[in-house]
Parts: structure tokens; sequence; C-alpha cells
């Protein structure tokens, strides 16, 4: 093996940092071909996308709006209930109160 000086290793590493800078800009990451796909669609295809978009957004909205009507009836079902077994152990500690007196 040929001895190497600092000098050396450090313009292999330059070369070594140059080559590898050069092939990331080579190599287009997976969101950049993702989006140069999308560029070339066409109309059409982007129309479509858009469309099952807003599609998928209507009916996200529903189901929320429908979980939350029937979280509201569960808890007006039991809202109703705690008043009427209140309204109920009230009127027992009065009957008591009354017999007691």
């Amino acid at each position: 093996m040929l001895p190497v000086d600092g000098r050396q290793l450090e313009n292999v590493k330059g070369e070594l940092l140059k080559l590898k800078k050069k092939e990331a800009a080579d190599c287009p990451t997976m969101a950049q071909r993702g989006q140069d796909r999308r560029a070339e669609g066409t109309d059409e295809q982007r129309n479509s996308r858009l469309s099952a978009m807003v599609q998928h957004a209507r009916e996200h909205r529903l189901n929320v709006i429908e979980g939350i009507r029937e979280e509201r009836k569960e808890n007006t079902f039991w809202g109703e209930r705690n008043v009427h077994v209140s309204d109920n152990i009230c009127k027992k500690i009065n009957r008591r109160r009354a017999y007691e007196n």
C-alpha cells in the first residue's frame, strides 16, 4: 500500500463529496418524481383526482356530523335518565322526612 499524506486524503474526501452531491442531484427524490408525474398529467386526470378528493372530504364531513348527532342523542338519553333518577331520590328523601316528622 502506498503512503498517503493528509493533503491527498483531504483531496480524495473532497472528490468523493463532490461525486455524492452530483449523484444526489441526478437522482430525484420520490416526492419530486411524483410532482413531475402529476405535472405531466392531463387536465382530465387532475380533475378526476380533485373530484375524488372532494368526494372523500364530503363523506368525511358527513361521518363527523352523523357521529356528533349520535353522541348528542346518547348524551340526551343519559341526561334525561339521570334527571329521572335524581328526581326519584329527592322524592324518597322527602317522603322519609315527612314520615319522620
